[in-house]
């Protein structure tokens, strides 16, 4: 089985169980970090569902706003709840349908691990920003900062040691503080920061931990589906023998991701 099989985002709903009530939190903390003033012109690149893009219109009263994804799923699921003035367009990173330097605000919430080539994405988004702009992303941090994530991995591991090969803290080292500090001055940005983003992700239970895990969206769970089923039986007992449960059945673990930015040059 190859990596990048599992790298499946293309239904809003499935991936809102999963990743996307998460992703509400750490977008809200993300904007208060950038502390962006209104009346700006914004793009988020590799909107997905559209929790950044529905963040900033709400927050930040954005003079325009473009979301732009590849998958026409995710951008169906967007447009459908976020309000004005947010537009979206299908389109790769890689290619941004904006003129040059036209921009205020350019951003990025949990998508550049996921790119073939995100010095390529920085670049496309450098392009688009005027002088004097602002470029900013944010990924979870696999490694250790998601909580029921690297839970889940250690258990697949347990019972399946072939499972190391599709664990995201391996397959995924631009996660990291050094790694997006790197990509961002390899750009040409200046003024570059990294910060930590710290949200809770709490759980009504075991079955709303473990369910998502079987909707096929994302690595984790496309590894889940593609497991015979007493393999997969196996990975839920040991997942759940080693998650935190209180005495209310709710788990409660921490999710970390990693926030950078960095202006273009107003030379």
């Amino acid at each position: 089985m190859s990596e990048q099989r599992f790298d499946v985002w293309a239904a809003g709903d499935a991936y809102e169980r999963y990743m996307g009530r998460w992703s509400r939190l750490v977008a809200d903390g993300f904007l208060t970090w950038l502390g962006c003033g209104s009346g700006l012109r914004w793009l988020d690149v590799g909107c997905g569902s559209g929790a950044l893009t529905r963040a900033v219109a709400e927050r930040c009263r954005p003079l325009t706003l473009l979301g732009v994804e590849r998958s026409a799923g995710f951008v169906a699921t967007a447009r459908a709840c976020a309000p004005a003035p947010a537009q979206f367009a299908v389109a790769d990173a890689r290619a941004l349908p904006v003129r040059d330097a036209v921009l205020d605000v350019v951003v990025s919430g949990l998508v550049l691990n996921f790119l073939s080539a995100p010095d390529a994405a920085v670049a496309e988004s450098v392009r688009a920003v005027r002088p004097g702009g602002l470029v900013a992303a944010y990924v979870w941090d696999y490694g250790e900062g998601v909580g029921f994530l690297r839970r889940f991995w250690n258990a697949a591991t347990a019972v399946d040691p072939s499972a190391a090969a599709f664990d995201e803290g391996r397959r995924f080292p631009l996660c990291r503080p050094e790694p997006l500090r790197a990509l961002w001055t390899a750009a040409g940005l200046v003024d570059v920061t990294v910060a930590p983003l710290e949200v809770p992700t709490r759980f009504t239970g075991f079955a709303d931990l473990w369910e998502p895990f079987l909707a096929g969206q994302g690595p984790a769970p496309g590894y889940v589906t593609a497991l015979a089923p007493a393999t997969r039986d196996r990975l839920r007992q040991t997942l759940r023998e080693a998650v935190p449960e209180r005495a209310d059945g709710t788990i409660l673990l921490g999710a970390r991701a990693w926030a950078v930015r960095g202006l273009r040059p107003d030379r």
